[in-house]
């Protein structure tokens, strides 16, 4: 800690002279001739504070910034705090959100694995990364908590928290129009109004709707490339078929504010968003797999000469694992997938050709009832009522191919509803303020997906999987102020969780897999000396029942996961003049365990043995992680408060790490597992500072150290886990600045310029991290290229936009042009590698491409 103290006072003495980071840039003093920042105002402890005087790492940003950045998505804003890392998920997840804060978070999307950061909407919260990927529509402002949240946000806010909360209603008959349009077709329409229906009822109406074209073509592979031997698909004469990560969604949101005494005041809002988008952006950066099932019959016959097309360099478009002959297009935006399976039927594989549309869809919907009674001057109590559903449903073809190595169809249904009571009490003459609680919340979910994977052999339907989980809590929370000053925070929260899991998987044509595979008795009879070697091919080969590895998975319902856990929270804070206030606290978080959701292999194939290849049992359970927090950290409001200043440094002792791996004696595996512990340092900076009454800077700085200290197992039975790799989507260093001036007497109003800069180092995606390995092909007589590179790194980059936005003087009218991405960056927003080794797996990596350089034009009528 010595030395993260001494790099803290090092960087708040440059933060001085140079840009820092922002909590809130927006909430700016808006008087004028003054350049004094004005109080930005969170509930982070149940109660409204200034954020100067809370004793926790947070970002606050309001609407008035996240319009000036351009910001619709919470991925957007996120980029700006320190040691926060969201982005959207990959084409293989749907609709939804990676998220991480400081090292700490979440990859996959399916309900058996908790976030590990919490995210909540006027304090609902979100179970699952999918639908968490949200337009910010008719938001008041963004609260990210950074550092495990146990005691004030519950479960799997082990990581932090990111609160959102909508706009009230107002009932003073404002409102605003807007429409953009820009590159790839963009047309897109914000509106919202808010007027009084009666004296005490007021409503707010807003609503959005999107459409633009994806930034990555579907190139048909055979009529791009004659003589290949890869079938057209298309019927057209064109060989670009369709886009990748076009968007297409509709939303609306009705707010009703009743305030029938002074002492009452009822808040109701319901949402709806409907999204039919394309499949999301992928594009193939490496291939290598001969093409062929476990027969060695070709998965796409050429159409030449009826032999083997391998997954190659052939259909890698762009890049060093890349021998594509095509010059038409730029390679970087390009993908050959054809969302068809149309590998030969078999006795082993009879469900086949497979097409799937190429699709993200979502319809996300429900509705809070937020009720505030002051029971007196000094007793509050506050009933948060919540309902939601979400279906999820998309396509993946993720190698990017015209073979089907994999493609998926998968559907995500929600339902949920939740409880929470607050009770707030200022005691002793406002010298204590308390607040105790209780927090209920129950979810029904299932997932259900058509499951296509060539390269294991395999094609069956997985689910509906119900996943019904509940949790319950009670807690409490007290501030007791010694002096004026000195104040004492502490926490306690205690937690019950509850899950359960049923596993269905059939055959596509719904019957259920019920033989052996008779590979196996030929196998074991070898193996005893009392028969020849096996004459099929594995398990997969022809001669074996469909999908006979899935055999007792149908119906197999484990015992149900339960888990108590209690959190508590210690911080003290002292106010050393009025304008610098610093703190220490203490805080505990968990993420709930679970069940392995996607087995391949039953429990009637016995226990995994390490050392042994042979199918084996993959429903597991796994364990919740845990993690304790010392942070100590500063807030500064400096020079007649015309630069704002936060640090904060810490150390996480993270245990019982939730990972993903392929850690299984065969594939395919995929499974979470506890692989051990791990101490996180680090620092963080946040700062806004106004020279002028034009000109405002503000930025962000974070450095992280992860280290694991211990793994569970050995290397081999974590799939290559070491202690030298760190968890995905943590850089370690990450930094934002943003510049704005302000021009007064142009065209009678005044003129706005601003230009945000947001950096982070390298990432890995997986909890293998693989750097840069060199890895023989697979098709050597066949590729072009006998060395290929594999890794799930993605390099550190520096995105720049800039905008320009015109308001008359009345500020009724406003006129805005800008440029996203302005040095048209090319870089991955996230990977989906599946190398498996040599010899097994997809060995496919796809990535992600963010979107190039893009402009739009954004006009708006305020009333």
């Amino acid at each position: 800690m010595k030395s993260f103290t001494s790099a803290l006072l090092r960087w708040t003495s440059l933060a001085g002279i140079a840009l820092a980071a922002s909590p809130s840039l927006a909430q700016e003093a808006q008087e004028e001739g003054t350049m004094m920042l004005e109080e930005i105002v969170v509930t982070a402890q149940f109660r409204e504070q200034n954020l100067q005087d809370t004793p926790l790492a947070i970002t606050a940003v309001n609407s008035a910034i996240m319009e000036a950045r351009s910001q619709t998505s919470i991925h957007e804003v996120a980029a700006q705090a320190p040691n926060v890392t969201l982005t959207p998920q990959g084409q293989q997840n749907g609709s939804g959100m990676i998220a991480f804060i400081r090292g700490v978070g979440q990859t996959d999307f399916n309900y058996a694995l908790e976030p590990g950061v919490a995210i909540y909407v006027d304090d609902v919260y979100m179970p699952s990364l999918t639908g968490s990927l949200m337009d910010l529509m008719d938001l008041d402002r963004v609260e990210i908590l950074r550092g495990p949240q146990g005691t004030l946000s519950g479960r799997n806010a082990i990581g932090g928290a990111i609160k959102m909360f909508s706009a009230k209603p107002q009932g003073d008959d404002s409102g605003y129009m807007q429409m953009t349009y820009g590159s790839y077709d963009r047309i897109e329409m914000r509106g919202m109004f808010d007027f009084a229906i009666t004296d005490n009822l007021f409503a707010r109406v807003s609503g959005v709707s999107k459409g633009q074209d994806g930034h990555v073509k579907r190139v048909d592979y055979g009529l791009s490339h004659p003589g290949s031997g890869v079938p057209v698909v298309s019927n057209g004469a064109n060989p670009v078929v369709g886009t990748l990560g076009g968007k297409s969604y509709t939303g609306g949101r009705i707010a009703l504010r009743w305030t029938p005494s002074e002492t009452l005041e009822i808040n109701i809002a319901g949402d709806y968003t409907r999204e039919r988008s394309e499949a999301i952006e992928s594009v193939l950066i490496y291939g290598n797999h001969p093409g062929t099932n476990a027969d060695g019959q070709p998965w796409l016959p050429s159409t030449i000469d009826g032999g083997v097309i391998p997954l190659d360099c052939s259909f890698v478009p762009a890049g060093v694992n890349s021998c594509d002959t095509q010059t038409a297009y730029d390679g970087r935006y390009i993908s050959y997938g054809t969302f068809l399976d149309q590998t030969p039927a078999t006795s082993q594989a009879p469900y086949k050709p497979v097409a799937f549309d190429p699709h993200t869809n979502m319809d996300n919907y429900g509705v809070v009832a937020n009720i505030v009674y002051d029971i007196s001057d000094n007793l509050q109590l506050t009933s948060i009522t919540a309902w939601r559903e979400f279906v999820s449903d998309w396509s993946q073809d993720v190698d990017n191919s015209p073979l089907a190595n994999q493609q998926l169809k998968q559907r995500m249904d929600n339902s949920q509803w939740s409880q929470e009571l607050r009770l707030n009490a200022a005691l002793m003459d406002d010298a204590l303020e308390l607040t105790v609680g209780g927090f209920y919340f129950d979810r029904d979910g299932s997932l259900n997906a058509r499951v296509d994977l060539n390269y294991a052999g395999i094609d069956f339907i997985h689910g509906p999987d119900p996943t019904p989980a509940s949790n319950k809590a009670v807690f409490g929370n007290f501030i007791y102020h010694v002096t004026d000053d000195f104040n004492v925070t502490g926490g306690l929260r205690y937690s019950e969780d509850k899950k359960e899991y049923v596993f269905h998987r059939r055959n596509p044509d719904l019957t259920v897999p019920s033989e052996v595979c008779a590979f196996f008795p030929q196998l074991a009879a070898f193996q005893a000396g009392e028969g020849p070697p096996p004459t099929l091919h594995g398990p997969t080969g022809v001669g074996n029942a469909p999908n006979c590895l899935l055999l007792g998975l149908e119906g197999e319902t484990p015992p149900p996961f339960k888990k108590k856990r209690t959190d508590w929270r210690i911080a003290v804070d002292y106010r050393l003049n009025e304008d610098f206030m610093v703190y220490a606290q203490v805080a505990t978080g968990y993420r709930a365990g679970g069940f392995n959701p996607r087995p391949f292999f039953g429990s009637s194939q016995g226990e995994c043995v390490e050392g042994v290849i042979a199918p084996c049992n993959q429903i597991k359970q796994f364990e919740p992680e845990t993690m304790v927090v010392y942070e100590a950290g500063f807030k500064a409001d400096l020079f007649d408060r015309t630069v704002r200043l936060n640090g904060a440094v810490f150390y996480n002792d993270y245990k019982d790490i939730i990972l993903t791996l392929a850690a299984c004696p065969v594939t395919p595996c995929l499974q979470p597992n506890n692989v051990g512990a791990a101490e996180v340092k680090g620092v963080e900076l946040e700062a806004i500072i106004r020279p002028t009454e034009a000109l405002s800077i503000d930025g962000s700085f974070s450095y992280l150290d992860f280290q694991y200290t211990e793994l569970n197992a050995s290397e081999s039975a974590l799939g290559g886990l070491t202690l030298d790799m760190i968890t995905p989507y943590t850089p370690e260093i990450q930094f934002s600045f943003g510049i704005q001036y302000d021009i007064e007497d142009v065209l009678g109003g005044s003129l706005s310029a601003r230009f945000d800069g947001t950096y982070q180092s390298k990432i890995y995606t997986e909890a293998i991290n693989i750097d840069n390995r060199a890895v023989a092909s697979r098709s050597p007589d066949l590729s072009e290229i006998d060395t290929l590179y594999a890794t799930n790194k993605i390099d550190g980059y520096f995105l720049g936009n800039a905008r320009l936005t015109w308001r008359d003087a009345e500020e009724d009218w406003q006129v805005s042009l800008e440029v996203r991405n302005l040095f048209d960056e090319y870089y991955f927003t996230s990977l989906y590698e599946q190398t498996g080794g040599p010899t097994s797996g997809a060995n496919t990596i796809s990535g992600a491409p963010g979107m190039p350089r893009t402009w739009a034009l954004t006009v708006k009528r305020n009333f």
